[in-house]
């Protein structure tokens, strides 16, 4: 078989591609899918080609195709459905809706329902320098700031501040956001055509201000978790700033390491 040239192969586009020219062929593939979906070749919650079909389009053999697929499904890219195929993976899909809360109920160590949504503020503003160097901006440039609070069985548990870059996210309003049902990263994929890959958290312990404290329903000072998370899209590039402050007295921060 013909093996794809290291010149054909992406090495900028996605994820956790990097540099080296000569690297292993299903990396090569694996890029080359990625910047199919990076194209919207696939959107998400599409099938996309068997194995077979794209070890002939790539001359590789099929198993260089399955590694390559096996690794953007652990990426969260890519779910396989056994006896239907491979498919863009979604934030519409239930599993992944709570890819990026990792907050859990200390009642039964199971998240405790679906979290109800009440939007507080969206509106245009010009990026601070932080805020700009976070995003990758000029400060002074177009954000859209959103803040909202998530409720779980009607208790204000997380007060989040988003910032999203202006140009990416024109005609996104407060009554946009009440009006979606689903998910906010799949309103942001499906009408913005911005696909949330992967998240970078800091995350350290906090007083609640006086009126972090109101929203909340605490009293000043009370132990809040400060989550801050920039969310980045395909080629690494930061399409989200989120600060959340989260009320634990009820619930606890959970991740899994690998």
């Amino acid at each position: 078989m013909v093996a794809v040239s290291p010149s054909n192969a992406m090495n900028e586009d996605g994820p956790g591609v990097a540099g080296p020219a000569f690297s292993p062929l299903y990396q090569q593939i694996k890029s080359l899918i990625t910047r199919s979906l990076q194209a919207g070749e696939w959107r998400p919650g599409e099938v996309i080609p068997s194995e077979v079909e794209l070890a002939v389009r790539f001359k590789v053999s099929q198993g260089t195709v399955r590694k390559a697929i096996d690794e953007l499904a652990t990426e969260n890219l890519l779910v396989r459905r056994q006896g239907k195929g491979t498919f863009v993976a979604t934030h519409a899909e239930e599993q992944v809706q709570y890819r990026f809360l990792r907050l859990v109920s200390e009642a039964d160590a199971a998240r405790g329902g679906p979290a109800e949504r009440r939007f507080l503020d969206c509106r245009r503003v010009r990026a601070s320098a932080e805020v700009a160097r976070a995003l990758e901006l000029k400060t002074g440039d177009a954000v859209i700031q959103v803040r909202r609070v998530l409720l779980f069985n009607a208790r204000p548990v997380v007060l989040d501040d988003l910032w999203l870059p202006g140009g990416l996210f024109k005609g996104l309003t407060a009554e946009r956001l009440g009006d979606y049902r689903g998910p906010l990263y799949a309103l942001f994929e499906s009408e913005f055509g911005v696909r949330m890959i992967r998240a970078e958290e800091k995350i350290r312990a906090v007083a609640a201000s006086a009126v972090d404290a109101r929203v909340l329903e605490v009293a000043p000072g009370a132990p809040l978790l400060s989550v801050e998370r920039r969310t980045l899209t395909y080629g690494d590039k930061p399409v989200e700033l989120r600060r959340g402050l989260y009320e634990t007295s009820a619930h606890f921060y959970r991740n899994e390491l690998n």
